[in-house]
Parts: C-alpha cells; sequence; structure tokens
C-alpha cells in the first residue's frame, strides 16, 4: 500500500454518522454525477429537432462547444470555493444554478438564448462535476473509495450510453424541450436529499477574519480558458488555423495566461495555488489525465465513423461498438483496489496505460475492411485498461492532500482532463482531415467525406481513406497514452504520499 497509515474505518466527525445518512448522500452525487453527464450527450439526438424548430444551423456546434466551455473554466474555480466554504454551499449553488440553466434551455426563442442557456448549464455543471468527486473523497476513507468511485464510473458510463438514446426518444416522442426538462424533478430530489442529509463539521479557521477570495484571479481564469479553448473548438473548423481570427484568439490567450500567473503570485489565496504544479505527485497526475483526456477523442470521436463507414454498420449497432468500453471501465475501476493496494497507485496506474498503448497501436493494423468484432474486442479492453489507470490516480493523488486541499487538487485533475480532451478534438481533427487531404487529392474535412458516402457515391476509395485517417488518429492516440506512461515513471513518485485526515 502507499500508506504506512491508511485512513481506514471508523466514522468521523467529517462523514455522515449513519449509514443512512451516507448513503442518502451518496444517492444525491449519483444523481448529480447523472445529470452532468446526461446533458454532455443528450442533446446529439435532438438536433435535427431543435434546429428544425429554432433554426440557426451554422452555428448549432455551440450547443456543445459553449456547455464545455463553461464546465472547463469553472473547475478551478469551483475547487477553491469547495476549500473555502465547503462542499455542500458550493454543490448547492451549482446544482441550483444548473437547474435555472435547464429551465431557461427549455423555454428558449431562437439558437442564439439556447447557446447562451447552455453557458449557464455547464456553469453550473462545473460544480455538479468537481465538487461531487470531493465529495465522494470526503465521506469515506480511503481504503473504501473504491466502491464509491466505481459507482460515479457506472453512473457516467450508463449516461454516456443512453444519453443519445433518450434524446433521440424525447425528441421524437414529445418535444425537444424535454431533454432540459427532465432535469427539474431529478435535480430537485438530489437538492433535497443533500439538505437533508449532508451535514459538513465546522472547520477550524480563524473566525475573526473572513475568507479572502480571488475575484480577480477566477474572472483571468474564465477569461484565459474561455479564448484558448474557444480557439481549439473553433480552429479548423469556423476558420483556418492560421487566420486572424486563430492568431488573435491564441494571442491574447496567451497574454491572458502571463496577466494571471502576476494575479495568483500576489494573491493572498490563489484561484490556481503553485503547489499545484510544485508538488511532483499531483503535476503528474494532472500531465498524465490530461493525456487520457486527449487519448479518448480517438474512440469516442472518430470510432463511430469508422464502424459505419468502413465496416458499414448501422448506426446503433455503431454505437454499441463504441459503448462496449464503458462497460469493462468501471469493472475494471471496482476492481483496481486489488492491485494498487499490492503494487502502489504509480505502478498500477503504468501497468493500465502501459496495456492501453498496445491495444491503441493494434487499431491501425486491424485488416480492411474487418469485422465488427474486432474493433469491438479491443474497445473491451481498452475500456479495462483505462478502468485500471484513471481510478488509482484519481483516489491517490486526493490522498495525498488533506481536507482543506482536496477541492483544489481535484478540480485541477477534472480540468487538465477536460483541456485534454479539448485538446485532442483539434489535434486529432487536423490529422485525420490532413490524411483525408492527401488520400483524396484535396478533401475538405472528414465530415463532407462522411456525407458523401450517405448520398450512395462509389465510395471504396474513400472508405479506405477513412480507415487510414482513423488509424492515423489512434496512433496519434497511443503516442498520447505513452506519454502518459513516461510521465508517471519519470515524474510522480514510486510511493505517494498518502497522509492521515486529521480528524481521522
Amino acid at each position: 500500500m502507499d500508506s504506512a497509515t491508511p485512513d481506514i474505518g471508523k466514522a468521523t466527525a467529517d462523514r455522515p454518522q449513519t449509514p443512512r445518512g451516507r448513503r442518502a448522500v451518496v444517492a444525491s452525487l449519483m444523481l448529480c454525477m447523472g445529470l452532468a453527464a446526461l446533458d454532455s450527450t443528450i442533446v446529439s439526438t435532438a438536433v435535427p429537432q431543435i434546429v428544425g424548430d429554432l433554426g440557426g444551423f451554422s452555428v448549432f456546434s455551440w450547443l456543445f462547444s459553449g456547455y464545455l466551455l463553461a464546465v472547463t473554466v469553472t473547475l478551478p474555480v469551483y475547487g477553491k470555493l469547495s476549500d473555502t466554504f465547503g462542499r455542500k454551499p458550493v454543490l448547492i449553488a451549482g446544482s441550483i444554478l444548473f437547474l435555472l440553466g435547464s429551465l431557461l434551455c427549455a423555454a428558449a426563442w431562437n439558437m442564439a438564448a439556447l447557446i447562451a442557456f447552455r453557458v449557464v448549464q455547464g456553469l453550473g455543471g462545473g460544480a455538479l462535476q468537481g465538487t461531487v468527486q470531493t465529495l465522494a473523497a470526503d465521506l469515506y476513507p480511503l481504503e473504501q473509495r473504491p466502491k464509491i468511485q466505481a459507482k460515479l464510473s457506472t453512473v457516467w458510463a450508463t449516461s454516456a450510453v443512453a444519453g443519445p438514446a433518450l434524446g433521440g426518444v424525447l425528441a421524437a416522442y414529445a418535444d425537444w424541450r424535454w431533454i432540459f426538462l427532465i432535469n427539474l424533478p431529478l435535480g430537485a430530489v438530489a437538492l433535497w436529499l443533500l439538505i437533508r442529509h449532508l451535514h459538513e463539521p465546522k472547520r477550524d479557521r480563524d473566525t475573526t477574519e473572513r475568507p479572502r477570495i480571488d475575484w480577480a484571479g477566477a474572472l483571468t481564469v474564465f477569461a484565459c480558458g474561455g479564448v484558448l479553448l474557444t480557439a481549439l473548438v473553433q480552429g479548423g473548423v469556423a476558420w483556418p488555423w492560421l487566420s486572424a481570427q486563430s492568431i488573435a484568439l491564441f494571442g491574447t490567450g496567451l497574454a491572458l495566461i502571463a496577466v494571471l500567473v502576476l494575479i495568483e503570485r500576489r494573491a493572498a489565496e490563489p484561484i490556481i495555488p503553485g503547489w499545484v504544479w510544485r508538488r511532483r505527485t499531483i503535476a503528474a497526475v494532472n500531465l498524465a489525465l490530461g493525456a487520457l483526456g486527449l487519448l479518448m477523442v480517438a474512440p469516442t470521436v472518430f470510432l463511430p465513423t469508422y464502424a459505419q463507414s468502413v465496416l458499414g454498420l448501422a448506426p446503433i449497432a455503431a454505437g454499441f461498438v463504441l459503448s462496449v468500453w464503458t462497460l469493462s471501465w468501471p469493472v475494471s475501476a471496482a476492481l483496481s483496489q486489488h492491485v494498487y493496494r499490492r503494487i502502489g497507485f504509480r505502478n498500477t496506474a503504468m501497468l493500465g496505460i502501459g496495456t492501453a498503448t498496445l491495444i491503441l497501436l493494434a487499431f491501425p493494423f486491424l485488416p480492411y475492411p474487418g469485422q465488427a468484432w474486432q474493433p469491438t474486442l479491443l474497445m473491451l479492453f481498452l475500456g479495462a485498461a483505462l478502468g485500471l489507470f484513471q481510478l488509482p490516480l484519481i483516489i491517490g493523488v486526493q490522498s495525498t492532500v488533506g481536507w482543506a486541499e482536496r477541492g483544489t487538487t481535484t478540480a485541477s485533475v477534472l480540468f487538465c482532463r477536460q483541456t485534454g480532451q479539448t485538446i485532442g478534438a483539434a489535434l486529432f481533427g487536423a490529422v485525420a482531415n490532413g490524411v483525408l487531404a492527401a488520400r483524396l487529392d484535396g478533401a475538405s474535412d472528414l465530415d463532407s467525406v462522411t456525407r458523401s458516402l450517405d448520398s450512395g457515391a462509389p465510395a471504396e476509395h474513400v472508405r479506405r481513406a477513412i480507415a487510414d485517417a482513423v488509424h492515423s488518429v489512434y496512433f496519434g492516440a497511443a503516442c498520447a497514452a505513452g506519454l502518459a506512461f513516461l510521465v508517471l515513471l519519470l515524474m510522480a513518485p514510486r510511493r505517494f504520499p498518502v497522509i492521515k485526515d486529521p480528524e481521522d
């Protein structure tokens, strides 16, 4: 084990005193996590109905990008606020903001309003994602954390699979506005459980001095993250990478980074404290999970296109090829405790990401056109490998800090993973489009090529080009996995410095 004194066992003032109270809080956390996870996917299959009702086809992608941007840039802010004021007020405020955004989305009168209200939803969603993970670590001692984390992983996986199907059913048989209205009763139950059953202890702090909030740092994080993520999301899509818009956004983002560093150095209670990157363990986990976010883009974005265009599968069957990794991931995560108790957090994560590297490298060697079971089997193994990689790192890094730093640490990890996904979408999109342009004498992008397949045009050479493009993306994902392995090998300590919570 990575600690001489693991914080096992007894109920403390930091945790609900009765099993019933703890179960109620866990149920509320699972509901909150389900809401955040569903909202990342449920809108996708309802886009035709939404566009048909509100118009705005040219900007509908911001329904996803706006939500993603808001969630990502608020994670560090909510993490710091939860360390300052406690998890309960932050989670309640975030839930209310998320539900308000959902209600406004259901009442949207045009696409611009719907995008703006999706941003409001995302501002609440950042609190849900970060604070739920932090509370999960607060509620249980180290020995029991894999159980709650596995439950949250299962909720996320189930929501990822069920979201598109549920969105399509509601849009087809009810109205697309119910996609957002369905959040209200679920969120109300989660709020009631939180308010009634979550009782955080009063922390020892100087009551004569009011907590100082780094508002300047928070606003600069919003601005900096928003500008850079917009540049990554829209670059190569809305405008070319070397266009004036891209250069201006990246230049502004770099300038804001410099401003943020100056503000955070002078702040008494910085939103992004320097110790997040000065401590080897936290810095290594941040970089490793950033690489995880990057490599996850390969299957989630490109595998459905490969399954339909190259293997000739129907959309539902193509979705199944992708969804199998959501079955093996939580199972592997739940079982990972039996591995890291023997060989440690770092070695377990290295075993997982090393295996994932080999699986990703195997994808380009699949036969053309191949059988559906081949990528399905690889995805099943990939989910198991990544479950072995991610959960030990999250539990391990949360266990290296006390209560007062756990929110900031958890938020930094999730922020890096989200940022990795955004960078991966831009990077691998450019890789895929470059391969297609080379194979098809200047084809514009993957979307236009797949649309040509739907039109029934002769497509054998196009299918081969798509296969080559996706193979190149998977090779890039394998490089990202290899980078995560090297980061853990060279930066992470062999044994994580697990500490015992003072209240234990």
